[in-house]
């Protein structure tokens, strides 16, 4: 499967149509999960490995990874609905390897080689993604983590305090759809970045 063809996969899966403010619950674009699903498999952080992705959503990351062919993914998130999305979804592609975890990121105990996120940014709740950073690097080795560009020092001091550094940030303009009865704009355009952090 080449990155176009997987982004054409993605775009075809359902999305949450009631997401929930608190949590955060935006899309991720099926265009920037191609991009940073095919860069690490690229690295060699997807083929054959066992991967987390934590607040999954509507599956699309952990499912852009075993499409790309990892061994396992646990999709991880307390929403049920999000879960059940998910599920069907990878379903409707006829994949293998997905276990199901219906929990708070605090209570995932496995280890895991990767893990793949796209945490709340911290805007209803400041620095919302700092328990899904500090759970991935107690369970992973490698992270590919969304947060908002801003965010760059916040993560910077966070992984060096964990013994991990930040190897490698892929640019995007991350576009959040009106999703609430409160957003004035159809979109806004937000400034984010992936980061790869790796333990040092």
């Amino acid at each position: 499967m080449n990155k176009g063809k997987l982004a054409i996969t993605l775009s075809k899966l359902k999305t949450i149509l009631s997401p929930d403010i608190t949590k955060e619950q935006y899309q991720t674009e099926s265009e920037i999960a191609a991009e940073v699903l095919w860069f690490a498999s690229m690295q060699e952080d997807i083929k054959n490995k066992v991967i987390a992705d934590f607040g999954c959503g509507n599956g699309i990351l952990g499912i852009a990874a075993l499409l790309l062919g990892a061994k396992k993914v646990f999709f991880v998130d307390s929403d049920n609905n999000s879960l059940v999305l998910a599920k069907d979804n990878i379903k409707s592609l006829d994949l293998q390897n997905a276990v199901f975890l219906r929990q708070d990121i605090s209570e995932f105990k496995e280890k895991v080689d990767v893990v793949v996120q796209n945490p709340p940014f911290g805007v209803q709740t400041p620095h919302a993604d700092r328990p899904f950073l500090q759970k991935a690097m107690q369970v992973a080795k490698t992270i590919y983590s969304f947060h908002k560009l801003e965010s760059k020092d916040f993560i910077k001091a966070l992984t060096e305090d964990n013994g991990f550094k930040v190897k490698v940030i892929l640019k995007f303009q991350f576009p959040l759809k009106k999703t609430q009865k409160f957003h004035k704009k159809k979109t806004y355009i937000v400034d984010v970045g992936c980061w790869k952090i790796v333990k040092a």
